[in-house]
């Protein structure tokens, strides 16, 4: 028996994971916008007729976090507090049979494209004049920019080719059009996502095409900030640092998941480079755009990585001195290469070598931030929080990176919009400044 009254054709769509995920959560919530559904993302009433909960299947935490939402929303349609509870995403395209199984409450299960699946299940049209539409689930200045989807890359650790299929292009002329529509609608900055960004245009083009599309996209008017994530190392195509150095547009700033800094476990991951290349490939990028942020993640613990091969990650981490980094503690996922070893390092070890880690970067991030003082940089403000605004240098990605702060006392700057602002003083992740007239 229900025990409220739920508004009928409305749809709380909720996001779990990473930067990828919110975009397809845009582009289904503006299709179903179209067919006439009342949208909301992440509702915080409890009045939905209708839950889609958009899932992560990257590594335990996520997978358990994503299970932990179907089972709240599950237990809360036996109570009569939604009607339909449907599942999509990463962790629906790999577990759906056993989900299947052991949720029956779930109205239905759909893989990561299976959108014009779920709208029919919903009784709505896919709206083929609406592709490259979203309803932003981001502030308004800023926007999520897939380029392509799935991988053909062969890292042993990682199950997303088998969640995201192989990669996929979207083209040039498309991609250029839907950035318009963004800017047209207030978006500034745009954040190129894909899982692999530098294997941008094989499919289509037969060659690396990520600098001819920055290039263009850097031409939309209204597009002030372009930043790109997910490069892979091994054949990183060069060209695109020119595009960074020639457009004032282009962020100095890249993201490049490095995962190891020990040839003999970036061998193990088929990665396809050694620690000497990747040290050789950071020297190039950081001689042809001196002012670059790099931003890397890692992995401790995979398999086999023995006290040696950590102090040898350990050691590359000091010497390199990236602006930002993140590190994952190895998850050994099933179908992946990586599976068919002994997951032999212990939980406590991996937190512990992760730990130590992120205690070395904080110290590096430390002493790069008070090198900022006195210095002014353009800031695009997110948000106001407390006392201050908040926001964000070319160097810094929202919700992973540096922050900077300005007392609302000192000045008043509107959300979304850029100002000059000088640092006056910094901690390990932040930076506190004030607004230059």
């Amino acid at each position: 028996m229900k025990t409220k009254t739920l508004k009928k054709n409305k749809v709380n769509v909720v996001t779990l994971g990473c930067s990828k995920n919110i975009f397809d959560s845009e582009v289904m919530m503006a299709q179903l916008k179209a067919n006439k559904f009342e949208v909301e993302h992440e509702a915080k009433q409890d009045d939905s007729e209708i839950v889609i909960i958009n899932t992560c299947g990257f590594i335990d935490n996520a997978k358990q976090e994503s299970i932990d939402t179907i089972l709240r929303y599950a237990e809360a349609k036996k109570d009569g507090q939604v009607d339909k509870v449907y599942v999509t995403g990463c962790l629906s395209e790999r577990y759906r049979d056993e989900l299947t199984e052991e949720i029956p409450e779930v109205d239905a299960f759909f893989g990561t494209r299976e959108l014009p699946r779920l709208l029919k299940t919903l009784k709505a049209d896919y709206k083929h004049e609406l592709v490259g539409e979203r309803l932003l689930t981001t502030p308004s200045h800023f926007s999520y920019f897939k380029i392509a989807e799935g991988c053909d890359r062969p890292c042993s650790f990682c199950a997303i080719p088998l969640m995201r299929g192989k990669h996929v292009s979207t083209p040039i002329e498309q991609l250029v059009s839907n950035a318009k529509s963004l800017a047209s609608q207030g978006v500034k900055e745009l954040m190129l996502i894909a899982q692999d960004l530098t294997y941008y245009g094989l499919d289509l083009y037969k060659k690396r095409n990520l600098a001819e599309l920055v290039d263009r996209l850097s031409d939309v008017e209204g597009i002030e900030w372009i930043r790109m994530h997910y490069a892979f190392p091994s054949g990183f195509p060069m060209d695109v640092l020119d595009v960074m150095n020639n457009r004032s547009n282009v962020c100095n700033y890249l993201d490049m998941p490095l995962q190891h800094g020990s040839t003999n476990m970036l061998k193990a991951m088929r990665r396809g480079i050694t620690r000497e290349k990747t040290e050789e490939l950071v020297d190039q990028i950081r001689n042809k755009v001196p002012d670059i942020a790099l931003r890397t993640t890692l992995i401790s613990g995979y398999p086999g990585e023995t006290e040696a091969d950590f102090q040898e990650m350990y050691d590359w981490v000091e010497k390199s001195r990236f602006d930002r980094l993140g590190i994952f503690t190895y998850s050994h996922e099933e179908n992946t290469h990586a599976f068919n070893f002994t997951d032999d390092v212990p939980d406590q070890i991996k937190r512990e070598r992760a730990d130590a880690i992120m205690e070395l970067q904080s110290g590096i991030s430390y002493e790069l931030n008070q090198k900022k003082i006195g210095q002014e940089f353009k800031v695009l403000f997110d948000r106001a929080e407390g006392d201050y605004f908040i926001g964000r240098t070319e160097y810094d990605s929202p919700e992973v990176d540096n922050e900077v702060l300005v007392k609302k006392a000192d000045a008043y700057v509107r959300i979304g919009d850029f100002a000059n602002v000088k640092i006056n003083s910094a901690d390990h992740y932040d930076l506190y400044g004030t607004v230059v007239e």
